[in-house]
């Protein structure tokens, strides 16, 4: 195991805006981004040595590379209330959701537990910088970085997921064992969701810079081989049919509340006297078709703004702090065109075409088309430069600066 007092800690590189999509990477075991969705995304497990090359060469070099977090960073971050965190414990099973005291969070040197937190992309820049290695894949399925840290025998049992993972090994040693079982039935008696009969077909034991991907459905079960192992998780949501046609269709319904023709009430004075009174009537029917037809809500075009805006939505503990004192509409506009404004770390931004979503809500409704476009930059940038903008102050560019969904920060330096 690595020494904690004498590693350094390990300072990922943010991807290059442009991924070079069709280029073999390392972190992908010699082939390219392309070749990976081609052949692995959604379909078999891959298992990368190496992914991270760093580590194998700082070790090499007898300067042994740590987690970018240390486990007395990461029990600070589980006493936070905007940090989704739960203490597991095996011998017997049981678990407790945070905020956690450092004192009710165990020694490394203790068997048997597991400190998860979720979300840790909104609230550490290494973690922020991990996820831009996989922007090649569209951001409606990102989830977020969760990272792990136990004591040896640490984990959280056999189980299954419903998403796309990489398994990103950060820090000491992790065994992992997997199946592609088709009983994924649970075991009723136990507080967490692990699997009733787990059969493990493969078995491999990841040591720091390693990275194991899985599709979802694949029986998986790791193990803490050493005190402080570290295994940083990317997660990719696969939302069912049903939560997208039911968001979908909310929306849309709510939509129709910004069309007066639709307060025009039904009227049949074409109907004729009828011995089958208790049937819905003929003529109702004919004329819902006809505004379902005007209002083409039998397309896709019309639910797909109502779908978009609900995968922009942020997750439950995001919060967002407006600037104090904020800038004016002039200041803003001169730090929007020197320093550059970003995506805060716990805002979502996705595109339809043209049209924009920021957090659940349109941003480029109603707005001037240099406004538009600027908001076309920063959803595919997550950051944007941009001088001489006018009529700022009523933007919703500036809106979202005053809600603190957009910050002024430092662009990082991105990896060649």
């Amino acid at each position: 195991m690595t020494s904690f007092y004498l590693s350094k800690p390990y300072e990922p590189p943010q991807a290059p805006q442009n991924l070079p999509l069709n280029a073999p990477w390392a972190l992908f075991g010699g082939i390219s981004p392309d070749q990976f969705m081609k052949q692995y995304w959604h379909k078999k497990p891959l298992l990368v040595r190496g992914a991270i090359p760093a580590f194998a060469l700082c070790s090499q070099n007898q300067e042994p590379l740590d987690s970018p977090i240390s486990y007395e960073e990461l029990v600070r971050f589980a006493d936070k209330e905007e940090v989704e965190s739960r203490l597991i414990r095996s011998s017997p099973w049981r678990f407790d959701h945070g905020p956690f005291e450092k004192k009710a969070i165990p020694a490394l040197n203790k068997p048997n537990w597991t400190l998860l937190l979720q979300g840790m992309d909104a609230h550490h820049p290494a973690a922020k910088k991990i996820l831009s290695w996989f922007r090649f894949i569209p951001d409606a399925r990102l989830d977020d970085l969760m990272v792990s840290v136990a004591g040896i025998g640490g984990g959280v049992g056999p189980h299954f997921d419903s998403y796309d993972v990489f398994l990103i090994q950060m820090s000491g040693r992790r065994k992992w064992r997997i199946s592609a079982q088709k009983d994924l039935s649970l075991n009723p008696n136990l507080p967490l969701k692990i699997l009733q009969k787990f059969k493990y077909e493969q078995e491999w034991i990841l040591e720091p810079g390693d990275m194991l991907y899985l599709p979802p459905h694949i029986a998986h079960d790791g193990i803490a081989l050493d005190a402080g192992c570290q295994t940083w998780s990317v997660g990719f949501r696969s939302p069912s049919f049903k939560e997208l046609l039911q968001e979908g269709l909310w929306r849309l319904a709510e939509s129709l509340e910004d069309l007066p023709e639709l307060d025009r009430k039904f009227a049949d004075p074409k109907q004729n006297a009828t011995n089958v009174a208790e049937q819905l009537p003929a003529e109702l029917i004919e004329q819902l078709k006809q505004q379902l037809s005007r209002l083409k809500l039998d397309q896709i075009d019309r639910f797909l703004p109502g779908i978009t805006a609900y995968l922009s939505e942020p997750k439950q503990q995001a919060l967002f702090d407006s600037p104090a004192p904020p800038l004016s509409p002039k200041s803003f506009l001169s730090k929007l065109g020197t320093l550059g404004i970003s995506a805060h770390p716990q805002t979502r931004i996705l595109s339809l075409g043209k049209r924009v979503f920021c957090n659940g809500d349109e941003m480029t409704a109603d707005q001037s088309s240099e406004i538009t476009k600027a908001w076309v930059s920063l959803s595919a940038n997550k950051y944007l430069q941009v001088k001489n903008l006018k009529k700022i102050d009523k933007s919703s560019l500036y809106e979202a600066y005053l809600a603190g969904w957009l910050i002024f920060e430092k662009v990082p330096a991105r990896w060649i």
